[in-house]
Order: C-alpha cells, then structure tokens, then sequence
C-alpha cells in the first residue's frame, strides 16, 4: 500500500491559494482515477483506490500546514507504512510555476509542513515539489502563498494538474524521472512551428522571379536582350529607352 499525501490549509477561503496546490494535485488523482469519496480519518481526508494493481490512499491533512505531519503519522502507523511508501504534494516558491521536481529525503526548504512531517514521519519519503514561483520580494511571500491563484495562472496550473494525475502511478511503481519528463512534456509551451515566411523580393533566384509578382513587374525588373543592332533593335532601344 502506498500513501499520496497533499498538503494544504482546510477550508473553502482556502482552497484557491497557492499554499493549496498540494490539496489540489490529490483532488486531481481522486477524480482521473475513481477513489472513492473523501471521508474524515486519522485528522485528515481520506479516499481510496489503485493506480495500476496497487492500493493507495490519498491523505489530506485538515491539521493546518504547520502540524500536517500528525495526521500523515498517524495513517502511517494504523497502515504500519515506512517513509519509502509515502510520497507528497506541496508548493515550492523556488521552482518556476508549472515546474515539477522529485527527490527522496532531503531538507525542508523552509516549508513548514514539510519540517512537521519530517518530525512525525521520518525524512525518506518522496518529496513532489510543484512550482508556484517567487513573488521578487521575501516580504510579500506569506501574501503570496497565502493568495489565490490568478486567472491567469490556470493558463499552466491546469495543465500541471491533469499531468500529475495523468501519471501518478509512476510515483507507486517508484519511477520518479519518468514521472517528471512525463509531465515536462505535457506541460512544455506551445512552439510555433510554422516561422516567419520569408520577404519574396529577398528570394528571388537566377532560376525564375519571386512567387506572386506579375509578368509586368517582373519584366520592368530585367529588360530584355536584344541583337545589338538591325531595325528591331533600333525599334526596341526607342521602346525600352535604350536609344
């Protein structure tokens, strides 16, 4: 059994912030995969399912973000889980919005939900850190986190989400890069793959006249050869201004 943990504040005022994209990755999965409806256990929110052919739990913590580790402890303990089984969702202001990074163990980074599951759970677990951005200035960062996403910012928010939920199962099955180049590639911008098309005067080549001018321009462009001399030529060079 495998425990997906999403950190997050409890509560409608909340539920938009950036604090909350953890509480949001885990909605994400419940609904891609069909767990079961959200019930109350261990302080927490709890639903149940598989991806693949194992059983997980989907955990979110209704403690508060700062004391989110009591309620992670405690369905590790009822379940007799180690960290190796457990793996969590959560804001990182270091990455750019959108980016995506994984890693086993680690420091907390100054995330205070973070620093109270490695209290209550050990620090060996899985760490999904999901960028939010940095706001420019430290003292606008409680605001920030604290903030709701803009309208805006769903332009990569929900594409991020339908990526993580798309592929969740990487993370039981223990394969973290290919769950981040996964979601890399569904999360990349869009390029434009059609480039400016060049000015037709710059490609016109000895071989014939640019695409699209008329016959009328193209000959006012190169005059014609004619004998160097006999009564046509004379006649030409008069036309032609040759004469």
């Amino acid at each position: 059994m495998h425990i997906l943990t999403g950190l997050g504040n409890p509560g409608p005022e909340h539920a938009g912030q950036r604090h909350n994209i953890g509480f949001m990755a885990a909605d994400a999965i419940a609904r891609r995969h069909g767990f079961s409806p959200w019930t109350k256990k261990f302080q927490a929110l709890v639903a149940e399912g598989r991806l693949g052919g194992d059983k997980v739990l989907l955990v979110k913590p209704q403690t508060w973000m700062n004391l989110s580790g009591q309620a992670v402890g405690e369905a590790m303990r009822f379940y007799k889980l180690g960290p190796d089984s457990l793996a969590v969702f959560y804001d990182e202001l270091d990455l750019a919005p959108g980016k995506v990074r994984v890693k086993r163990g680690g420091g907390s980074g100054g995330h205070n939900g973070i620093k109270s599951l490695d209290a209550h759970c050990g620090v060996d677990y899985r760490r999904v850190r999901l960028g939010i951005g940095h706001p420019g200035d430290k003292a606008r960062v409680l605001g920030y986190v604290l903030g709701d996403f803009a309208k805006a910012e769903h332009d990569w928010l929900d594409p991020l989400l339908d990526a993580v939920a798309d592929n969740a199962g990487l993370l039981v099955e223990g394969d973290e890069a290919l769950f981040m180049n996964r979601i890399a590639l569904a999360t990349q911008p869009t390029r434009n793959d059609h480039p400016e098309a060049p000015d037709a005067a710059k490609t016109e080549s000895a071989t014939g006249p640019a695409k699209g001018q008329s016959h009328i321009r193209q000959a006012r462009k190169e005059k014609p050869k004619v004998a160097p001399s006999g009564p046509m030529a004379q006649m030409l060079k008069k036309l032609l201004g040759g004469g």
